[in-house]
């Protein structure tokens, strides 16, 4: 043995081994090449950072907001333009936009993480279930998910909120029930790919059971299309959270919530422009963190990029 050979590997050198010696040194060697492949996105990385800033606003928001988001200055504070003691200025009720736009951003968390919990086990469950077993339940799940999608998703959304009744948990429920058809069909295409593997016909020959190879061996195979096409979808469940809250069906007043607040400020456009322009200008730079986030762990996960 030379000393070039005796010579400890590097934690670099480790990790990018094509001869891992555990299932733990494997996984973290495709996590440390897919960060290498994300963080030389510098757009991806922006996204990232714009979406740990929303992570940090919503966890301390009550320390960071200097004004109650509920409770204002009606007599004094009322339409004021925004200036040192209010950044963004104030709305109709003299109540501190900045602080409300904080506070709202716990609402957006609230609305996107919720809608994915729900969604997305749905759909993946209902598109690995259609792939592997084929045939009539293949038919009958996939006409289901043709119905959900014939709908645009807002209309959908509306109707379910307007049998419902309007609140943001009936609206995050809505907003679910119109969201999962999508990773359905991407988790189905997934399981076609592999369900006639060797990988899969070895399982099989091994006794294991439909359902342990659908829970076991397919699903986690389709999680990473799956993440990348949440993450992608968060803008689209923003701004459909905020359409519900503009109209009415979403959040209800008091609650600082996105949308509601644009519904509020739509009549002060023109000369106020500050209640309605501040709270969509936020909307706008977190849909633009989770589109860049998304684009970004697309490339990353991609199984079919090469090594950089």
């Amino acid at each position: 043995m030379t000393a070039s050979d005796a010579r400890p590997l590097s934690r670099r050198d480790w990790l990018l081994s094509d001869r891992p010696a555990s299932r733990m040194q494997a996984r973290l060697g495709r996590a440390y090449v897919a960060w290498r492949r994300f963080s030389a996105n510098r757009l991806a990385f922006l996204g990232l950072l714009i979406i740990i800033a929303l992570l940090v606003v919503a966890a301390f928001a009550d320390v960071l907001a200097p004004y109650s988001p509920t409770i204002g200055d009606l007599k004094n504070a009322r339409l004021l333009a925004p200036s040192a003691a209010h950044w963004f200025g104030t709305d109709d009720l003299g109540r501190d936009i900045y602080s409300r736009i904080l506070f709202g951003s716990r609402w957006t968390l609230y609305v996107v993480i919720l809608v994915a919990v729900i969604a997305a086990p749905i759909g993946l469950l209902v598109g690995t279930v259609a792939g592997y077993a084929g045939g009539w339940t293949d038919a009958i799940l996939m006409r289901i998910t043709d119905i959900f999608l014939a709908f645009p998703k807002l209309i959908l959304a509306l109707a379910f909120v307007a049998a419902l009744g309007p609140g943001i948990e009936n609206a995050v429920l809505a907003i679910a029930i119109t969201s999962w058809p999508p990773y359905a069909r991407i988790a189905r295409a997934e399981t076609m790919t592999v369900r006639n593997s060797d990988y899969i016909k070895a399982v099989q020959l091994m006794g294991a059971s439909p359902f342990r190879i659908v829970l076991r061996h397919i699903m986690p195979l389709c999680i990473s299309s799956l993440i990348i096409r949440v993450t992608l979808d968060m803008a689209g469940i923003i701004l459909t959270a905020a359409g519900l809250g503009f109209l009415g069906l979403g959040a209800q007043p008091p609650l600082p919530e996105w949308g509601t607040m644009i519904a509020s400020g739509r009549r002060f456009v023109l000369d106020q422009w500050w209640v309605a322009g501040a709270p969509g200008f936020a909307i706008l730079i977190v849909s633009l963190g989770f589109n860049l986030l998304g684009d970004g762990l697309r490339d990353a996960l991609d199984p079919r990029s090469g090594d950089q």
